[in-house]
């Protein structure tokens, strides 16, 4: 069995992000990395947008870079200059391949392409038994998905589905300066429902339908919002459909543990990186690497407190999503309160988890309390609010 001194279960985002944050550390040269993916990441499977305000590692393959967003709600549009924020996509072929490059010419890294049946604890190290061979490590790193046994009496279960195609144009109808972060001026149907549009030019953009809701709809019903979206809002009955995107982000405040016993690490969404409330976790994911990287390399070993996620980001988390399962229609008005009263940069280094308590009071204050208030009696109460049954 080849022994090496980290094992990397997937290919993905996470997994490539911590190879990618690894390969950049000089003090960890001599250290041998295993990689084991199923697929040959050759195709652009998915995209990944953010907000930052700090350069990142992947300024060069942003496919596109935004300085403005807009948002709209019935009573209340406006479009926000990011201030020191940027919003960015990046295809993720580009972010793959990129990595790939990177980590092509390094001797300490080895790639194998097989899928994982099993990674286990053992007593100095973890073992990984896959459809390539058994390899051991002194630690491992997971990024499958997680295989949740749920718990609807006592943790919530939503999801943040999509379908959005990217349409060309005959005329100029997309304003490329600004993105469309949330239109929630259609029907909300008892559920979170908004449009969000990346313009790419003015005669090309991402027109996506999302929803925060329980289950995914038929596929038709996302498509006729879209329809509806362009010749209501627009004006634009010509277009073509050139690309498809189609998804489900699990939101949950189901606790998803950091590791998985002494020697397993977990990564991306299997170690909770997608913040529950948002399905945001890119960002989130390189900031995981980094903080693991700089660990590593200064001690040796995995820092004790994996992510340093704060606890008061939790409970914000859990009352959102436990609005969202008891009365979906009123995120929208919950979203109106947050950009009608507050500065872009503060809701996004909310969002982003460093915001100080200060500035935490601001953010809460600035929403009507009551919904809070009932989410957080079923808090305290231990079960998930539910939406009460339509009387007759």
């Amino acid at each position: 069995m080849v022994q090496f001194d980290y094992l990397i279960v997937g290919g993905g985002a996470a997994g490539l992000s911590l190879a990618y944050h690894m390969a950049q550390e000089p003090r960890l040269a001599t250290k041998k990395v295993l990689l084991i993916e199923a697929e040959a990441k050759d195709r652009n499977d998915r995209t990944w947008s953010f907000w930052t305000d700090e350069p990142t590692p992947f300024d060069g393959i942003a496919a596109h870079e935004w300085r403005k967003i807009a948002f709209r709600s019935p009573g209340f549009e406006k479009e926000f200059d990011l201030g020191a924020f940027r919003y960015q996509m990046i295809r993720g072929l580009d972010y793959y391949q990129f990595v790939q490059r990177a980590l092509a010419d390094n001797p300490q890294f080895t790639f194998v392409r097989g899928a994982v049946e099993s990674l286990e604890n053992t007593a100095d190290g973890v073992r990984v038994r896959s459809s390539a061979g058994e390899f051991a490590a002194r630690y491992g790193f997971d990024s499958r998905p997680p295989a949740l046994a749920q718990n609807p009496g006592k943790h919530r279960y939503l999801l943040q589905h999509f379908v959005g195609w990217e349409v060309e144009t005959d005329t100029d109808v997309f304003d490329p300066n600004v993105v469309e972060f949330m239109d929630f001026r259609g029907p909300q149907q008892q559920q979170a429902r908004f449009i969000y549009v990346l313009p790419f030019a003015p005669r090309k953009a991402l027109v996506e339908y999302t929803l925060f809701s329980e289950a995914p709809l038929p596929k038709s019903e996302y498509e006729a919002a879209i329809r509806t979206y362009l010749s209501a809002n627009l004006g634009v009955s010509d277009y073509r459909v050139t690309a498809e995107e189609v998804g489900a982000i699990p939101m949950t405040d189901h606790p998803l543990p950091a590791r998985d016993g002494a020697r397993i690490i977990n990564l991306g969404t299997r170690g909770g990186r997608a913040k529950p409330s948002t399905g945001y976790a890119f960002k989130r994911i390189q900031q995981h690497s980094a903080r693991l990287v700089a660990a590593l390399a200064a001690t040796g070993h995995p820092p004790r407190d994996s992510t340093g996620d704060r606890w008061q980001f939790h409970l914000f988390d859990t009352l959102l999503l436990d609005i969202m399962q008891r009365r979906g229609e009123t995120t929208r008005d919950i979203f109106r309160e947050l950009f009608e009263r507050n500065p872009v940069e503060r809701i996004f280094r909310f969002l982003d988890e460093t915001t100080s308590w200060t500035d935490n009071l601001r953010v809460m204050n600035s929403v009507t309390p009551g919904p809070f208030m009932r989410s957080i009696a079923q808090v305290l109460r231990g079960r998930p609010g539910q939406r009460a049954p339509v009387k007759s």
